[in-house]
């Protein structure tokens, strides 16, 4: 289980506590305002946002004192966060070996998660010659073979077309299912919340909220998703795709 406790990140000018867990194998998507901390959340989680009150803990062992790479978590970027300078082949090989030196066995795992992504034949391809899809589709792989329990999701498929984002979407939910990984998915887009199915963590005014059945949360929701909805509504979901590097904080 993934806890939360009493956590504070707390930046310049503003504040972001969470207090709730998330239960192994569960997919959780993380929706809310523009602005409200939704990337911040992961980015603590993940050791990148650094705490400053509370903890985090991993079945019990606590976690936010350890450096981003000694936790039990996998973060999917906005961007995928690819080496241009290396081939699809050797980006996913990455999450087996960050010395980039595979054994024989290590190159086989490498070869068989391309083929389970619907990448086979294109491992020698470099970024530049895939296309969006295709580029996040290595992410995945990468961070499915880190063999961590924890998958954050920020936002990565937020540039893709709506039938291309569900199949990304339900890829996600097979490859982490079939190894009971811990999915957080933060989506400016209730229709992507749906479909991963499962909780969902409101973020806003401040606090992240403990996960609630996504179904109920968007039936029902507070005032301040409401509204967010409302606008997602009014000006279509895709109006609320982040810009690119240097975007603001979600």
């Amino acid at each position: 289980m993934l806890t939360l406790d009493r956590a504070v990140a707390r930046l310049p000018d503003w504040t972001l506590a969470a207090d709730l867990s998330v239960e192994r194998a569960a997919q959780v998507a993380v929706m809310g305002p523009s602005g409200a901390g939704k990337s911040t959340l992961l980015a603590a989680i993940g050791g990148f946002v650094p705490l400053s009150a509370g903890r985090i803990t991993w079945d019990g062992v606590r976690i936010d004192t350890r450096a981003p790479a000694e936790r039990p978590v996998a973060t999917i970027f906005q961007d995928d966060n690819l080496f241009p300078h290396l081939s699809a082949f050797e980006n996913v090989g990455l999450g087996i070996a960050p010395n980039r030196r595979l054994v024989g066995a290590e190159r086989d795992r490498v070869e068989d998660m391309l083929a389970r992504v619907g990448l086979e034949g294109m491992g020698a391809r470099k970024p530049a010659a895939l296309s969006g899809g295709e580029q996040s589709r290595v992410a995945l792989a990468r961070a499915v073979l880190q063999d961590r329990p924890v998958i954050l999701l920020d936002e990565p498929f937020a540039a893709l077309g709506p039938a291309l984002k569900a199949e990304m979407i339900d890829l996600v939910s097979e490859l982490a299912g079939a190894r009971g990984r811990t999915v957080l998915m933060v989506t400016h887009d209730p229709r992507d919340a749906r479909r991963l199915g499962g909780d969902t963590i409101l973020v806003a005014e401040g606090r992240a909220e403990p996960p609630a059945p996504t179904g109920a949360l968007l039936a029902k929701p507070p005032p301040a998703l409401a509204a967010y909805l409302g606008q997602v509504e009014a000006r279509g979901s895709n109006a609320y795709l982040p810009p690119g590097p240097g975007r603001e904080r979600t």
